[in-house]
């Protein structure tokens, strides 16, 4: 039984010196990928160690992304950025949702706010249902998907203000596909789709979050994971989830009841490792989460064995 046993989020947070102080509780680990596993541009080998070893064990490894992409591109860029097949099972990633909820509205035409290469999803939702979706532009669209700023090397969600606003004014629904905020790409930090979902969310517009910390790609992650192991049903309290973002995967995995193993050097970086620190500032720690409406079981800086 997890440590949190049935309770949302534990009282206090451990801090053990690797996963092989935690791995003789789970079956079963969702991880997330970027700020865990890689950075956008290089993976993490103690990152990739500790997911192999995990696995040598026994255990099931799903990747849960808020890629806003289906998985057969985003697999395509991990194993181009060196990830090995023996690190994981399978992988569920937030576009893999949004193709349900676009394939929900059939041929209700849509206007997406993105970068070209995510048009990947009006693929997959024809592979999947036989009809593409039109995509159309804003003054003929039902609603709006959004998968990311067009250009996030030089986009801020304030660029989009004005298009936004006229969302709001003609009532459009926007599906978010990658609900975080931000994410780093080496060093440098972007913004991502639900940047704008936020913004549209201010200003009154109607959202629907495709992934963490949202309850459907934890039930599809839960699902593959069943999945690996041949249709075992997977018991929750022997689920273990790994994430550096405290609003999605801290806060996801908590609401579904599965323990967290938070990784701070993530997008928490520069508050929780003032500096560039190797370890975690406790103190700085403590305030973040003072008033956090969950805590993780177990934080430490990196992911390793």
């Amino acid at each position: 039984m997890s440590l949190s046993s049935s309770l949302t989020s534990p009282r206090t947070t451990s801090f053990p010196g690797g996963l092989r102080e935690l791995a003789p509780r789970y079956d079963t680990l969702l991880c997330d990928l970027w700020g865990v596993v890689h950075n956008g541009r290089q993976m993490f080998a103690a990152a990739i160690d500790a997911l192999q070893k995990f696995r040598a064990g026994g255990g099931v490894v799903v990747f849960i992304t808020n890629a806003p992409r289906p998985q057969g591109p985003v697999l395509d860029q991990i194993f181009d950025l060196g990830l090995p097949r023996d690190a994981f099972d399978d992988i569920v990633t937030s576009g893999d949702v949004t193709v349900k909820s676009i394939a929900a509205r059939g041929t209700d035409p849509a206007y997406h706010i993105g970068p070209p290469r995510d048009l990947a999803l009006f693929e997959a939702v024809e592979a999947l249902t036989g009809v593409a979706p039109p995509v159309v532009g804003l003054e003929e669209a039902a609603y709006v998907v959004v998968t990311g700023l067009v250009d996030d090397a030089v986009e801020v969600p304030a660029d989009y203000a004005a298009r936004l606003a006229e969302m709001r004014r003609r009532g459009l629904l926007m599906i978010c596909a990658n609900p975080d905020i931000v994410v780093h790409v080496g060093d440098k930090l972007i913004y991502c789709g639900g940047a704008l979902a936020q913004a549209y969310a201010a200003i009154g517009g109607e959202t629907f979050l495709a992934g963490k910390p949202h309850a459907p790609i934890y039930e599809a992650a839960i699902e593959r994971a069943s999945r690996a192991r041949h249709g075992v049903p997977i018991d929750r309290n022997r689920i273990l989830a790994i994430g550096d973002a405290l609003h999605t995967d801290v806060a996801g995995a908590s609401a579904q009841q599965i323990d967290v193993l938070f990784v701070t050097s993530g997008i928490h970086r520069e508050e929780l490792h003032p500096g560039g620190d190797r370890d975690i500032d406790r103190l700085a720690f403590a305030q973040r989460l003072a008033d956090a409406d969950h805590r993780p079981l177990a934080a430490m800086p990196h992911l390793t064995w």
